[in-house]
């Protein structure tokens, strides 16, 4: 069963790698809550509203571009992690259109990147973090805890089937 799982983490691993070289898949659908910063406030980073932003939706993520168009590879990655685990129901918050809400979310986390992915309000880390999780299996742990399954699950059914 874990043998299956960890194929599709180092399957998941490659496209990962990939992504981050430039060379990602399809883009992700509009239902993964694009949007352009901090929605209604005016795009403040004020600690208030990313605490709103990072609270708002059970996974945030704060990224260069948008899930259907990221703009740069660490983005790209993220988005791409997300997708194998069928998580299309997430907040995404281009901070390329925001200069505060980009710097209000480094201050925020004391974190001094972008990507950065929030669960269920709770800062994860970056692109390399959500990468270890995806290898190692916590992200299917955390994603469980929130009430997601993980399509590397059904993905490792199917593969026992054969």
């Amino acid at each position: 069963m874990r043998a299956a799982v960890r194929t599709g983490w180092r399957i998941g691993a490659a496209a990962a790698a990939a992504a981050l070289r430039g060379r990602a898949g399809r883009p992700l659908s509009q239902a993964a809550g694009e949007s352009g910063g901090a929605e209604g406030g005016g795009g403040s980073g004020s600690r208030e509203a990313v605490e709103r932003l990072v609270r708002e939706h059970p996974v945030v993520v704060f990224m260069k571009g948008s899930p259907a168009q990221p703009l740069c590879g660490f983005s790209n990655a993220v988005v791409q992690i997300l997708r194998l685990h069928g998580v299309e129901d997430y907040r995404a918050h281009d901070v390329l259109q925001d200069p505060d809400l980009r710097q209000g979310i480094k201050n925020y986390s004391n974190w001094p990147t972008i990507p950065q992915v929030y669960l269920n309000g709770e800062f994860v880390g970056g692109c390399d973090i959500l990468l270890q999780m995806h290898q190692n299996g916590d992200l299917v742990e955390e994603l469980k805890k929130l009430g997601i399954r993980s399509a590397l699950l059904d993905a490792e059914k199917d593969q026992e089937k054969k």
